[in-house]
């Protein structure tokens, strides 16, 4: 059995520890493109690690706009959309993806809150835009977990049914 991430167990990690180690090997068959061969093998690796999170990104903005927006009728769509990425993300996710997104989960906020800032003023809702908290007020655990959604704030059309 080879040292190292298996595959089966951490594709992400996997992927890396295998760039490395084609890297590391000498050889003087020069049909053999080591280095190209690693790049890609690597790159296979990133392009989970960026599918997944791009789905974290799509949660937050949905959160975001699940908290904060008045508006009644796109909220069904708004979890169909979580649902489906935490389907995505279900799929795919090892401990390295989990470490990395909870490692990058305020940019991911931030890039997110941007998005949903102009979703909310395309629609006029400019006040809600510009009061998007500042930082995360989410955890990974609760992007990941399985119909967990954000509380509405008070003042938004679910928030004023109570």
């Amino acid at each position: 059995m080879p040292d190292g991430p298996r595959y089966d167990d951490d594709f992400y990690a996997w992927t890396q520890y295998q760039a490395e180690v084609l890297r590391s090997l000498q050889t003087t068959d020069n049909r053999f493109d080591r280095e190209h061969l690693a790049e890609e093998v690597e790159d296979l690796g990133k392009s989970e690690r960026d599918a997944l999170r791009s789905q974290v990104r799509r949660i937050l903005v949905h959160f975001l706009k699940l908290q904060y927006s008045p508006a009644s009728m796109p909220r069904l769509g708004w979890k169909r959309s979580i649902i489906q990425a935490r389907a995505t993300i279900d799929d795919k996710l090892s401990a390295s993806l989990r470490r990395d997104l909870d490692a990058r989960l305020p940019k991911l906020f931030a890039d997110a809150k941007k998005e949903a800032a102009v979703d909310l003023e395309e629609y006029g809702e400019h006040e809600t835009a510009r009061s998007l908290p500042v930082t995360c007020p989410y955890t990974i655990d609760q992007v990941l977990t399985e119909d967990w959604y954000p509380e509405p704030a008070v003042g938004t059309a679910a928030g004023d049914e109570t």
